[in-house]
């Protein structure tokens, strides 16, 4: 039994304790054992935490929930991805309300360069899907990781295009990973698990409540560098995980539609009111991301080579030669640098034209 494991499991059982107090506990003590070992004084004092849920802690006994959990993570080759480990979502850290733990099954590696979420509404016209599997087959030769929620409508279309095309894809589940919902996208859930994954924040036995769906969401808003919402209604998960995206500073883009479709009244209301930026095609979402691939020239390189860099600003340079348009959170957890380093090293390389900034947070060579 992997002891380590085993009381990562179990924070993430306690109760009165959120995502946002298990950040906050792993943040203090480190790791998950040491937060149940810690004096209840002790948790008492921490902010956020106080004499209720230190005492929940500190009376929380029932590690066969944990055990049996793991036991299922083994049998089925499930991966477990802790806050603290290496393979942990990156993007993911910058949200407030990331998950402690998430589970994992799957073969795409879920900090790679370019990554993107795709909503919508389930009840999609044909014009929705038309623009959806033309969206996903125009990224084909772009190397994008496709993530959704593998629901009807629009979720299931962005996967079967994502497939089809050769792109790897995630599916974000609203229960554990001992059932599939809808049932009916079971055999499509065995095709992603080839050729992307399966992801959840949810132990098995649990069910895909009503409730589980907006904190799924949180998950498909927080793990990408972008949200394309294709064909929303005003109301429903869409506008929530686009809301949520925009909170933690992603960027949203949205395809717009008729003023008199109802499914398309939840993007026309996004870009009418600032909250997504218009997009018609894959394209456009490419260039204001700055993910067109171009060779950086040697005749650039050569000329870096005389600048007098700073250690840092080495760093970020060294990373924004790798392709022409960097994502600031990509420049975040490749650097190893904390936020305020990269903001200052940004600023000087900025100010010495070595680097240009380009809309959505992007960064590439001058």
């Amino acid at each position: 039994m992997n002891n380590d494991l085993l009381y990562q499991v179990a924070l993430t059982l306690v109760p009165n304790i959120g995502d946002v107090h298990a950040k906050t506990l792993i943040g203090r003590y480190g790791d998950a054992h040491s937060v149940f070992k810690a004096k209840k004084k002790e948790l008492e004092k921490i902010e956020g935490i106080g004499s209720v849920r230190a005492g929940s802690i500190k009376a929380f006994t029932d590690f066969s929930s944990s055990e049996e959990e793991i036991k299922f993570m083994d049998k089925y080759k499930i991966t477990p991805l802790f806050i603290t480990g290496e393979q942990y979502p990156k993007r993911l850290l910058n949200c407030y309300d990331c998950p402690a733990l998430l589970y994992y099954r799957g073969n795409a590696d879920l900090n790679t360069s370019k990554i993107i979420s795709i909503v919508g509404t389930r009840n999609n016209s044909d014009y929705g899907k038309k623009v959806c599997e033309k969206f996903i087959a125009d990224l084909k030769a772009e190397n994008v990781l496709i993530i959704s929620g593998l629901a009807f409508g629009i979720d299931t279309i962005a996967h079967k295009a994502s497939l089809k095309n050769g792109l790897e894809t995630v599916a974000v589940l609203a229960h554990g990973l001992d059932r599939i919902y809808p049932d009916q996208n079971r055999a499509l859930a065995k095709q992603i698990m080839a050729q992307g994954g399966l992801l959840t924040d949810f132990i098995s036995n649990t069910n895909p409540d009503k409730q589980n769906f907006p904190k799924r969401n949180r998950i498909v808003a927080g793990i990408c560098d972008a949200v394309i919402v294709i064909e929303s209604s005003r109301k429903g998960g869409s506008l929530i995980t686009a809301e949520l995206a925009n909170s933690y500073n992603k960027d949203v883009f949205a395809i717009p539609g008729r003023a008199t479709d109802a499914k398309s009244e939840g993007c026309n209301y996004l870009i009418k009111n600032n909250k997504a930026a218009l997009i018609s095609s894959a394209n456009d979402m490419l260039d204001m991301m700055g993910w067109h691939s171009k060779p950086v020239s040697p005749v650039k390189k050569q000329r870096e080579l005389f600048l007098e860099l700073s250690p840092d600003e080495k760093i970020i340079v060294d990373i924004l030669q790798q392709k022409d348009g960097t994502h600031i959170d990509e420049l975040y957890f490749k650097s190893g640098l904390s936020s305020s380093a990269v903001a200052s090293a940004l600023l000087m390389l900025e100010m010495q034209t070595v680097i240009l900034s380009l809309p959505g947070k992007v960064y590439k060579l001058a």
